[in-house]
């Protein structure tokens, strides 16, 4: 084949030697500097074509963005600091996961720090974040008042989950945990159960109140009593739900069915009932709440009410970055989901 007739490809520009700059992208790409920085910064209007050529550019040459000097040249750290509780928790990490992915997209990078479900650690977790200079902050729960997260949101961008607040530079949202509480309870009413033990997190959290708020709500909508000797408080963890099935089991009360407010809770009730002899789901339906990981391998797997929490922490870093470009965030969860598994059976006639 003759190919002398044929256009030369335009040679890509060698590797510079030393650092490549971004004006050396700008030139490979055929764009103006400026652009390359605001396709960098996810702010440009361009078309994909460019963008592609901006890519291929920085691939082909190399070229590190310096995180530090894009920065500064825009008066900020694009740092965004995350408050959570329990760094190690199952469910905080698929959250975590998912505010660490949507700002890297971004550019920002998450520091994360625990409060531990104590004011005056959530306090210095939020001062050790603010020395730090970080563009915002998404709190996770926790235990601040109302009044000292708003206060600390005049200073800087902050959203907050599984609270209801509101403020020029707050934006918070949360689950329907009640209606996701009243799913699961009504699942072990229409399975033929009336006697429901119920393990509740602790009652200084919104979420553990809507949760108990919806297991009662069922409950009345089907004629059935509440008994306060059904119900025990609890800390959201493995070992909280095996001792409250301990405390249960000890009152001499007789229940069919339990439903415990968070997955780690009923895998730990799992576990204390077996201990004494008691089968899921052949003694004892059993419900949980959240899907996590965990709850699909369980023995036997859970039935359990579905929270995306991967989801909700994209959701957070979404309207988190939507307000450092000074726009309106907006939060979309989807509704709570019952998965039913087996651990739950129609109580026998």
């Amino acid at each position: 084949m003759n190919n002398k007739n044929l256009p030369a490809k335009k040679a890509l520009p060698s590797r510079p030697e030393g650092v490549v700059t971004l004006e050396q992208v700008a030139e490979a790409a055929g764009v103006s500097p400026s652009t390359v920085s605001r396709i960098l910064n996810g702010t440009a209007a361009v078309s994909q074509a460019k963008k592609d050529a901006v890519q291929a550019a920085i691939r082909d040459l190399g070229f590190r963005p310096n995180p530090v000097a894009r920065g500064l040249a825009g008066g900020r750290t694009l740092s965004v600091g995350v408050v959570t509780q329990i760094i190690s928790s199952p469910f905080y990490g698929e959250a975590l996961l998912g505010i660490e992915r949507e700002l890297e997209r971004a550019g920002y990078v998450p520091l994360f720090v625990s409060g531990n479900w104590h004011e005056d650690d959530e306090r210095k977790a939020i001062e050790t974040l603010l020395s730090r200079r970080v563009d915002g902050v998404i709190v996770l729960a926790g235990r601040l008042s109302d009044d000292e997260l708003s206060r600390v949101s005049d200073a800087l961008p902050m959203v907050v989950v599984g609270r209801q607040l509101s403020g020029p530079q707050l934006f918070s949202f949360s689950f329907d945990n009640r209606e996701g509480a009243r799913l699961a309870t009504q699942h072990l009413i229409e399975q033929g159960h009336r006697r429901i033990a119920f393990i509740a997190g602790d009652l200084m959290h919104d979420d553990a109140v809507e949760r108990q708020n919806g297991y009662f709500e069922a409950l009345a909508a089907a004629g059935i009593p509440v008994d306060p000797q059904l119900i025990v408080q609890s800390d959201y963890t493995e070992a909280g739900g095996m001792l409250s099935v301990t405390r249960l089991l000890e009152r001499d009360m007789h229940f069919t069915a339990l439903f415990a407010s968070n997955d780690q809770m009923a895998i730990g009730a799992c576990l204390g009932l077996h201990r004494r002899n008691v089968r899921v789901p052949d003694d004892v339906s059993l419900v949980g709440f959240d899907d996590l990981i965990m709850a699909r391998y369980a023995m036997p797997p859970l039935t359990t009410v579905r929270q995306s929490v991967y989801e909700i922490g994209v959701e957070a870093a979404t309207a988190m970055l939507e307000m450092l470009r000074g726009g309106q965030p907006k939060a979309q969860l989807p509704a709570p989901e019952l998965v039913v598994r087996e651990s739950t059976r129609r109580l026998p006639r």
